[in-house]
């Protein structure tokens, strides 16, 4: 191990040493739940983890709100969607809703694709699922958002783009 990377390691070490617990607790009292919590102050630190920033924060306790706020939005939209397709399977008539393995290969779609929404502007990503889910055309979409339909044009080919090229082939 390079002294560098022993540097990194004990920058986390002791990141997570002083505020993991602050970081869980902060998350509970947001969340109402311990068990989601203790989850997303993990994932937290991944996030630390994985993009080496841990030699850089300046103030620990604002950047790590900032990593743990983003989970939770990506997580409650990643449920926002499956509640979606489940509630959308909830209505077809038993002879012909999918299999069960069907609809766990379809909320792992669905998850990929979330994922590879992740980054996108509220408004483009608002259009896609508008446009994928609802079924909505470019002018009710236009209307829905309050922008042009040559906006929503754009939102979708950047929005389509951005999917296609995240997902596995």
């Amino acid at each position: 191990m390079s002294a560098a990377d022993f540097a990194q390691q004990q920058d986390l070490h002791a990141l997570y040493s002083s505020h993991h617990g602050w970081l869980q607790g902060w998350l509970r009292h947001k969340l109402g739940n311990a068990g989601e919590a203790a989850d997303l102050a993990q994932d937290t630190f991944v996030s630390v983890l994985t993009n080496g920033t841990a030699p850089q924060i300046r103030e620990a306790r604002p950047f790590l709100a900032t990593i743990a706020r983003r989970l939770v939005a990506h997580r409650y939209r990643r449920q926002v969607l499956e509640d979606a397709y489940l509630q959308a399977l909830a209505c077809l008539p038993p002879e012909v809703a999918p299999a069960p393995e069907e609809r766990l290969l379809a909320l792992e779609a669905l998850q990929e694709i979330d994922a590879a929404l992740d980054g996108l502007p509220a408004p483009v990503r608002t259009a896609f699922l508008l446009a994928q889910l609802e079924g909505l055309s470019y002018a009710e979409i236009a209307a829905r958002l309050k922008v042009s339909a040559s906006s929503v044009k754009q939102y979708l080919t950047r929005a389509n783009r951005q999917v296609f090229f995240s997902l596995p082939a």
